[in-house]
């Protein structure tokens, strides 16, 4: 898969808030499948398993099965790559483009 396939899959899959929401569990900790799903009590498992699948796919999520349990870790790489590749270039130029504005403004 080429750089721009992975980016393309983060973006998906970081496109649905019910994913962001997930991501944001997984943050501090990694959780079980059956705990995720208790914090979506409108979601039928099905619903989250495929909000998962989405993750994992993009490389977001990784699973580590112990037992009858799956346990879903976040992955931040990916968020990370995104954030050097687009975030932190264009606010990096932002940043520049307001400093010359203030600059210009205090003379």
């Amino acid at each position: 898969m080429s750089i721009s396939d992975a980016h393309d899959h983060v973006f998906k899959a970081l496109a649905a808030s019910v994913r962001r929401q997930i991501l944001d569990d997984l943050r501090d900790q990694p959780l079980t499948t059956g705990t995720l799903c208790a914090h979506f009590p409108d979601l039928d498992r099905c619903t989250v398993m495929q909000h998962l699948k989405v993750l994992e796919e993009a490389d977001l999520v990784t699973v580590v099965r112990r037992g009858r349990e799956r346990w879903n870790h976040l992955n931040p790489l990916p968020i990370h790559d995104i954030h050097e590749r687009w975030i932190g270039p264009h606010a990096a130029q932002a940043v520049t483009m307001l400093r010359r504005l203030k600059d210009e403004l205090e003379r």
